[in-house]
């Protein structure tokens, strides 16, 4: 479609990108190529470092020095940026990213078959959402359960986020380096807070 009326495709892979959806980009999945693509945080490592890559025609067209930002050219975290790509291809993180996905979308529809009011459980690698509505209707999100959710899982130790928009899809976002342990613990945690909002 863009191609068709030479709309320039931009995508945003601050959050999805450096791997954590089983590839690279999570463009990539969808057979995609952007014209340009953004990407940030976890390419360095957490250090202050964002970035855009793109088709040559795209990236020549703007003069040497046009493309810059706050977060360009810090040494400190260029470094980390090399650093977290030689442990991406040591470690195989994406194929990790992969498999640390199915375990817990495989946690979380076990959870989601004693608790109807989950009506999905999505995601790409290591990026997954949780989609909550009352009595199991989709046509009711619950944004007044994933808030308890987000705030009973808090109260033990377990940050989760709400976004969607009715703020009622819980999204999980794992570092790439979790242990097989604090994964258990984090669905044991999940799993309590359903219970107990039930009660």
């Amino acid at each position: 479609l863009c191609d068709e009326h030479g709309i320039m495709l931009i995508a945003d892979e601050v959050q999805s990108g450096a791997g954590r959806t089983g590839t690279l980009f999570a463009m990539e999945q969808m057979g995609v190529a952007p014209d340009l693509t953004t990407f940030a945080k976890s390419i360095a490592g957490g250090f202050p470092l964002a970035g855009v890559t793109g088709r040559a025609e795209v990236m020549d067209a703007v003069a040497p020095g046009g493309l810059g930002g706050t977060y360009a050219g810090n040494p400190i975290a260029c470094v980390a940026a090399l650093e977290v790509l030689k442990v991406f291809e040591q470690e195989n993180l994406l194929q990790k990213a992969n498999d640390l996905g199915q375990k817990l979308k495989d946690g979380l529809l076990a959870i989601a078959e004693k608790h109807p009011e989950i009506g999905d459980v999505r995601g790409l690698g290591a990026m997954i959402a949780i989609e909550l509505f009352e009595d199991g209707d989709h046509n009711k999100p619950d944004a007044k359960l994933t808030a308890e959710i987000v705030a009973r899982a808090r109260d033990k130790g377990l940050i989760l986020l709400s976004c969607g928009p009715y703020y009622n899809v819980l999204r999980i976002l794992v570092p790439l380096t979790i242990e097989d342990a604090q994964i258990r613990q984090g669905l044991e945690i999940i799993s309590q807070c359903f219970d107990e909002a039930k009660q």
